[in-house]
């Protein structure tokens, strides 16, 4: 027997009585109404699967009006309803008119019993799939919504985050692709997922792909999806991260570090707008709002023909630059107490507080992790820390200091290497202001500081 239930809603009680028996042996719940107006009291007790409505319900009168406003009234009730229309044979058209307004189905009377039941059962399966769409959707909702509380609005008052806020503002308006920059931990998600939920886009999926993570050899299978047999593990069809999107919005994190080739097969997609998924040769159509994101110098890499400059041009219609923590040291404290303030929820530890003294020491570290070695900071010191206040911003920083050179140079190597720890110090470890500053593009400055160990 399947699990179901069914409302049949016919003023002819032959049929009613013959249906349910018939009906009742085949699935759990069968109830029957000869009386239309009784619909809204008995759609507020019982949740039906399936709703069997005939289309005239007063003597002689068979132009389906009735029908039709049952079926609407069913309809504002429950969106999601499945309703089949009991019709007769000259009522076809009637029927067929109803399906286009909301109606799943009808059967014309007199029926066989199989030919109904099959039709019911057809109709349980719509039923389902509607249900697993809403749940999905809600599932999704409440996702997303987990997720982005993790990704709290901009905490800070200085000029630079605040430059940052305006162009999120401006920007989210419009569906222009935008290219995030900035160094690791300065909040570069945290900017696309802004711009996503204040953009015409934030009801459908946002979309984040670590492209550093993704393998040259499954880039195009996780990215456009593959169809079933398209290699030895491809047992089904799968849809890529593009096609996923669709509707929403895509960041595709680390595009820096793409290759060449790589670089060419999504300059395609993103020139066009259509996936192949691998193994098939059918193109599909997408939309979807494109953010990228990287901590390395593309324009740089334009010049030593590491990065495409079409692709630059076609992912940066606008440029946002994330400033690092060093930039806005007067948010220091600001964003110190919103992590304290979640850590000590998290751990149990009410009432615990900064001592003022760490706080002002805390803006004179260099944060080379930004804010996300500050965020681990804290929660490192809320743990360790015994009782509320704590007192030692060495708990915070562990105890970083900068060594002091004390011999002299000796060669044109070391003079190099002193030079470079000097720059680099005097730039709190920023690679590509002091290349900049030393006249040298990011990639020789590496070579040199790999050279010499630093």
């Amino acid at each position: 027997m399947t699990t179901a239930s069914v409302l049949i809603v016919d003023d002819e009680r032959d049929i009613l009585e013959t249906a349910r028996m018939f009906l009742k042996q085949e699935l759990s719940t069968v109830h029957i109404e000869g009386d239309p107006t009784q619909l809204p009291a008995r759609m507020k007790t019982t949740d039906y699967d399936v709703i069997l409505l005939d289309m005239n319900f007063t003597r002689g009168v068979n132009d389906g009006e009735e029908g039709f406003y049952w079926l609407s009234e069913i309809l504002r009730l429950d969106p999601q309803a499945v309703v089949i229309l009991i019709t007769a044979y000259g009522e076809v058209d009637l029927a067929v008119k109803a399906m286009k307004n909301g109606a799943t189905d009808f059967v014309l009377k007199p029926w066989k019993n199989q030919k109904l039941l099959g039709t019911i059962l057809s109709a349980l399966q719509l039923r389902r799939s509607k249900r697993e769409v809403v749940r999905l959707k809600e599932t999704q909702e409440k996702l997303s919504g987990d997720l982005d509380h993790h990704y709290h609005e901009f905490i800070g008052t200085s000029p630079a985050i605040q430059r940052v806020q305006e162009l999120i503002t401006r920007v989210a308006a419009t569906d222009a692709d935008v290219l995030i920059l900035g160094e690791n931990g300065t909040g570069k998600e945290l900017v696309a997922r802004a711009i996503h939920r204040q953009s015409a886009r934030r009801d459908h999926v946002f979309i984040s792909v670590d492209l550093g993570a993704i393998s040259e050899t499954l880039f195009e299978s996780e990215l456009f999806g593959h169809a079933k047999g398209a290699f030895t593990d491809a047992r089904h069809d799968k849809a890529g991260r593009f096609e996923i999107a669709a509707g929403g919005t895509i960041f595709l994190d680390e595009i820096g570090n793409l290759s060449l080739a790589l670089q060419a097969k999504l300059l395609t997609v993103l020139q066009h707008r259509r996936i192949q998924r691998v193994g098939s040769a059918k193109e599909l159509a997408v939309d979807f709002r494109l953010i990228c994101a990287t901590n390395m110098p593309l324009h740089e890499m334009v010049f030593d023909k590491r990065f495409r400059q079409d692709l630059l041009y076609r992912i940066n219609t606008v440029e946002i630059r994330v400033p690092s923590l060093r930039e806005r040291t007067d948010d220091i404290p600001l964003l110190a107490e919103h992590f304290l303030a979640r850590y000590a929820q998290k751990y149990k530890r009410p009432g615990m507080k900064f001592d003022k003294a760490v706080l002002s020491r805390l803006k004179k570290y260099a944060w080379p992790g930004n804010i996300r070695e500050l965020q681990h900071a804290v929660e490192r010191a809320v743990i360790l820390t015994e009782g509320k206040v704590i007192a030692s911003e060495g708990l915070l920083t562990g105890g970083v200091t900068r060594q002091p050179v004390t011999a002299a140079p000796q060669t044109l190597d070391e003079m190099e290497k002193l030079f470079i720890q000097q720059a680099l110090a005097n730039h709190q470890g920023n690679v590509s202001t002091t290349a900049r500053t030393l006249g040298l593009t990011r990639t020789a400055l590496y070579r040199r500081m790999k050279r010499h160990g630093i």
